[in-house]
């Protein structure tokens, strides 16, 4: 098969949860340990990280990964979804996974595949284990796709295992409270392994402390070790300070990440590094500021708070649930006035759409659309839900004709900020 023969064969023989939905949700690990039973277990071959959590996994995965990279480190990267190209998800030291080696894998895997029917994200999964494997990575930082205990990718033993922080979204996988999700997410945490904590949370932290100590695992909360404050920012790189908590030492750090958001997840980063070096890692300050300056051109991270076009600005975010959105929102507030905002919205089914649609300003611009997904809310429905709640727009069925719409009405100084959902960014034909 050519390559892109085998990419048409993953997207239409195996279930793919971002196509549609829960039908391709596995609630255990036996197709994953099948594969890698197949494969000789090559998740035992490389030294990990883990990461979960509700939102931030993503970014902070992306950062670690540029910090163990500039330092010296072979580092594999594994993250879903991906936004434009499948190889996105499985990259060494920021260079995405060989098109040879995806034709080659799928074919090797394509007996037992029929045999045990796993989903699109299982075997890619597998997958990237087998790449870092055979390429001998130094580490791989692994993100997990939704939620910790029953993930596919929780069959390592990392060295760290990272928790960015909970918030509301697959409730109706890992459960309608906050301590529920939290309890799911927990489910990464191993016996002995440290684990890093984003963000304390009261409905949360009782839970994480009581896990770390049934599995005698050190803990460790991110937001109790540092704090930040932004100073300046623009639209290609912000600065702040972090003072260690500790030692109250305060420095100047600047990055290429311009979210607001980016600060907590910064903390998470730094908290981890922490116990990286105390369990023997050589990470050096200078090389870890020029990595944090760099992230995206080290690591290829895109869709957040991701400026697609200066002069109209567009800025494209991945946010797509309630507290995801809460951040985008609240640095539009900070920086533009709603009014000369247009928002190009974009959801799926299995998001309480209802409760995020009901977060935006009513004087802001609005443009509804859908990714080509089945899980995709259609652009007209949509627009109905908007307009039930005082939120007045036209619908488009391409978010292309969405963004050449919005540049027709913008004014000087307003700004197009696209979100809602990795897949209608993932459509954006100058993306």
């Amino acid at each position: 098969m050519t390559y892109e023969e085998t990419l048409s064969y993953l997207y239409a023989k195996l279930p793919m949860f971002s196509r549609i939905g829960a039908a391709a949700y596995k609630n255990n690990l036996d197709n994953t340990i099948a594969l890698c039973n197949f494969l000789d277990n090559p998740q035992n071959k490389f030294k990990s990280v883990h990461i979960a959590g509700t939102n931030g996994k993503g970014s902070t995965s992306h950062m670690l990964a540029a910090v163990l990279q500039e330092n010296g480190y072979k580092t594999g990267l594994y993250t879903s979804p991906h936004i434009k190209d499948f190889r996105e998800r499985i990259r060494i030291n920021g260079e995405k996974i060989n098109k040879d080696f995806v034709i080659e894998f799928t074919n090797r895997t394509k007996e037992i595949s029929k045999k045990i029917e796993p989903s699109f994200f299982e075997l890619t999964v597998a997958m990237a284990f087998e790449y870092f494997a055979l390429n001998k990575v130094d580490i791989a930082i692994i993100e997990t796709g939704m939620g910790g205990r029953l993930d596919s990718t929780n069959v390592i033993t990392p060295l760290l295992s990272i928790i960015t922080n909970i918030s509301y979204d697959h409730m109706q996988f890992l459960g309608s409270t906050l301590e529920a999700i939290a309890s799911e997410k927990a489910g990464i945490i191993k016996e002995q392994v440290p684990v890093v904590i984003g963000a304390s949370q009261e409905e949360t932290s009782a839970v994480f402390m009581q896990k770390s100590r049934e599995l005698n695992a050190p803990i460790n909360f991110a937001d109790r070790m540092y704090a930040t404050e932004a100073i300046s920012s623009n639209i290609h790189h912000q600065s702040c300070k972090v003072t260690d908590l500790e030692n109250q030492q305060t420095e100047l750090f600047e990055f290429d990440l311009t979210g607001n958001y980016q600060l907590n997840n910064l903390k998470t980063v730094l908290a981890a590094e922490k116990v990286l070096i105390n369990i023997g890692f050589h990470l050096e300050k200078k090389k870890e500021k020029t990595a944090l300056s760099q992230v995206k051109k080290t690591t290829g991270l895109r869709g957040r708070w991701d400026i697609i076009n200066e002069s109209p600005l567009i800025i494209a975010d991945v946010a797509h649930n309630k507290a995801g959105i809460q951040e985008i929102l609240s640095q539009l507030n900070r920086e533009h006035n709603f009014a000369n905002v247009h928002f190009i919205l974009g959801f799926v089914k299995d998001k309480d759409v209802s409760a995020v649609l009901e977060l935006f300003p009513k004087n802001a611009n609005y443009y509804f659309t859908n990714a080509h997904i089945e899980r995709a809310i259609t652009h007209t429905e949509l627009k109905n839900q908007a307009d039930g709640i005082g939120l007045i727009g036209d619908s488009y069925d391409d978010i292309n004709a969405a963004i050449d719409q919005a540049k027709l009405k913008i004014q000087d100084g307003d700004v197009i900020m696209i979100c809602g959902s990795f897949f209608i960014i993932g459509e954006i034909n100058s993306f």
